[in-house]
């Protein structure tokens, strides 16, 4: 399991992408124990940004015993989720950059209003699973 693209796809789930920690090792124990389904994609998409660093790409900031997303890390993820379709036909060096061009920014924000949707249903979802739960 690659630890820091899961800690991306953990923060987007979250309201603000902001989770404290106790969220964060909860959730990432989940996906841990999940299976090797997770940590194959995982791979697969840490294989699309080589050069990856959460931190110090500004990709996740620490913010009051918990961490937060920045807008740099989601533009990341969504990169590396996007279908090899909608991928830049770039080499592999270029790939790991997405941030500097504005013809990645372009397509993430085109399909980011579709995704916050999804995202939005889930998180919706989710409370009520804790809500019930507790």
């Amino acid at each position: 399991m690659n630890f820091q693209v899961t800690v991306l796809k953990i923060l987007v789930s979250y309201p603000d992408g902001f989770a404290v920690m106790a969220e964060l090792k909860r959730d990432m124990a989940i996906l841990a124990t999940s299976g090797r389904d997770w940590a194959e994609r995982t791979k697969r998409l840490a294989a699309r940004v080589p050069a990856l660093d959460i931190f110090s790409q500004g990709l996740v900031e620490r913010l009051n015993g918990g961490w937060r997303i920045t807008e740099k890390g989601r533009a990341v993820l969504e990169f590396m989720e996007a279908r090899p379709a909608e991928m830049r036909t770039e080499s592999p060096v270029a790939a790991a950059e997405p941030l500097a061009s504005a013809q990645a920014s372009s397509l993430l924000a085109a399909r980011r209003s579709g995704r916050s949707q999804r995202l939005q249903r889930r998180r919706a979802a989710r409370e009520r699973a804790r809500a019930k739960a507790c």
